[in-house]
């Protein structure tokens, strides 16, 4: 359900695009055009062909959950609440032509325009094309947690200068920060918004200099996995949230919600009712707003809203794409923290307040759809017959990052009472066999023969290699890091652990992959510590890194990027080879 608010009318003249178009869910003889504005207008069409001699209307709908907040970046508010003391809506429209009629392998001139109040406006000229053939080779971006970083822009804008001409991106999860804050998206005066970066349109100033960004999306496809900064928390808690970030922290689990609602008497409609989604969804959270601004893939289960999983054939890649993200809860456990591992002391007594740990949002273990729909893909003709199979999603599989502790699994909750039968503390246990991603997902897709596991979350790079040969990436060192937790070897010092609780019944890793793989040190040109000893990752604030898929030959190649020297070159550091695990 969208809040209970009327959309504020944006008057026309002069009419403005809010966004340049953007491509998605390609198909083999067509392709989706989307793009924004902030008026409903009459008309909105997409012009295309060798002299944009073919027509075709877009389809128009508004966001339904779109807002502003005394945190927003807009206008003349600088986060400070003078414009948006509360959250209050926006209105955006967004609008999807689709063009079809397409060859393959053939990119085709287009531009679009929308009509409000009798005046059009016409964006620049770009050009599209449909899937991807079986067996052309294709150049993919790897990349995920952009999150108005402040080294994305930068990032984009030297990937396009070292690589040139990509095909598409394929995107671990986090896109932007709060997603229904519309700003994050569209406008952040700041520079650094989602659509301004990926479209070449961004002005993020970082030392000194002003990038870009690159223009991608009007061009190339984007292909999404959903990440903890797509899900917002409950709009109808106990307690009214002053700001959009307070909603996206308050999701609980949907089990909990039902039996909070049961016990306040709030009747749900029957599982049957169309509104039933949405009113659970209110209760508990939602990816709703990413569901909306961009086009999903085919839904796997159509008899249902659209689940978060999907998987696309693109030119000889198979690509399978999971929804595998938990909220996240900070690590401090001190008695007046909501956080991964304990409740706070004053909520003891409310429930309805509680956190309930770092749920998972989706079922992925065995017997969930997800993992039964996981077993069919493995097994369908379109993934077996691939040249190239990539799993993505966003919570770590292996990694030095922080966020690969507590283990994905569900929160074992632990309530202390005293003599009288008070309780004391509610804390939560992650045991570490339970871990639903290895215990269960990383056999079946070594099994499977799934070529590379791309994830992201700890805003570093590093990578690692199964027994069985399986490649783990996680590039996600692009805006900024949060650092790695490495115990060093030789003369290499230890980084400061990971903050993890103590006395606790669950034993959590303070150093290197919980499970004991060893991180690769790069191939090429790894960065040295201070006694000039390799490092096997990268978790910097000034460096940043991207990485590309080459499906011509199988070439997974990371580059850095110092920001702190502006106009020096990308440098290769690792290169491997993916292959079929036969």
């Amino acid at each position: 359900m969208s809040p209970s608010y009327a959309m504020i009318p944006i008057d026309c003249p002069p009419p403005q695009l809010l966004t340049d178009p953007f491509l998605q869910n390609p198909q083999p003889e067509s392709v989706a055009v989307v793009w924004f504005t902030e008026f409903a207008g009459e008309q909105h069409w997409v012009r295309y062909g060798p002299q944009l001699e073919q027509r075709a209307i877009a389809a128009s709908q508004p966001l339904s959950r779109s807002q502003e907040d005394a945190r927003s970046w807009l206008g003349s508010q600088a986060g400070d609440g003078s414009l948006y003391p509360q959250p209050q809506p926006r209105s955006i429209w967004r609008h999807e032509a689709l063009v079809s009629g397409l060859v393959p392998g053939v990119r085709v001139p287009y531009a679009v325009s929308s009509q409000c109040q009798s005046q059009t406006v016409t964006s620049d000229r770009f050009s599209l094309a449909p899937l991807p053939p079986p067996g052309q080779p294709l150049k993919l971006l790897l990349t995920s947690d952009h999150q108005l970083k402040p080294m994305v822009a930068a990032n984009l804008q030297k990937m396009a200068a070292t690589v040139g001409t990509i095909d598409g991106i394929l995107m671990a999860g986090d896109l932007v920060n709060v997603p229904d804050r519309a700003s994050e998206w569209f406008d952040d005066s700041r520079g650094g918004a989602f659509f301004p970066a990926l479209q070449g349109r961004a002005q993020s100033e970082l030392g000194g200099v002003t990038y870009g960004g690159a223009p991608l999306l009007q061009s190339v496809p984007l292909f999404p996995a959903l990440g903890n900064h797509e899900v917002m928390g409950r709009t109808l808690g106990p307690i009214a949230q002053p700001s959009l970030n307070e909603q996206f922290a308050d999701a609980i689990p949907r089990s909990v919600a039902l039996d909070l609602a049961q016990a306040a008497g709030d009747r749900p409609p029957p599982p049957t009712d169309p509104h039933y989604p949405d009113w659970l969804a209110d209760r508990s959270f939602n990816w709703q707003t990413v569901g909306e601004i961009l086009t999903w893939p085919a839904n796997p289960h159509p008899d249902r809203p659209h689940p978060g999983y999907y998987a696309v054939s693109l030119g000889n890649l198979r690509l399978v794409v999971l929804y595998a993200t938990t909220i996240w809860r900070p690590w401090n456990w001190a008695s007046e923290v909501r956080g991964r591992y304990r409740e706070k002391t004053e909520d003891l007594e409310h429930p309805e307040r509680w956190g309930y740990g770092q749920h998972i949002f989706e079922p992925i273990g065995p017997g969930s759809t997800q993992y039964h729909w996981l077993q069919q893909e493995l097994a369908s003709p379109a993934f077996q017959n691939a040249a190239y199979r990539v799993v993505m999603f966003h919570h770590p599989v292996h990694t030095l990052g922080d966020n690969v502790v507590p283990a994905y699994t569900d929160p074992v909750p632990v309530l202390e009472r005293d003599s009288r039968g008070n309780l004391t503390a509610v804390r939560y246990e992650y045991p570490l066999g339970q871990d639903y991603l290895n215990r269960d997902i990383a056999p079946l897709l070594e099994t499977a023969g799934v070529d590379l596991v791309l994830y992201g979350h700890s805003h570093l790079w590093n990578r690692f290699v199964s027994a069985q040969g399986l490649h783990f990436l996680e590039t996600s060192n692009v805006g900024n890091s949060y650092g790695a937790f490495w115990a060093g070897t030789g003369t290499t010092p230890p980084t400061p652990p990971r903050p993890v609780p103590e006395n606790f019944q669950e034993t959590y890793g303070t150093y290197g992959d919980p499970w004991g793989l060893e991180p690769i040190v790069p191939s090429i040109s790894p960065l040295r510590d201070a006694q000039g000893q390799p490092l096997p990752y990268i978790a910097s604030n000034e460096i940043t890194v991207f990485t590309i898929l080459d499906t011509g030959e199988g070439a997974v190649s990371s580059y850095y990027f110092d920001t702190s020297q502006p106009y020096s070159e990308a440098v290769l550091f690792d290169q491997f080879y993916l292959g079929h695990l036969d």
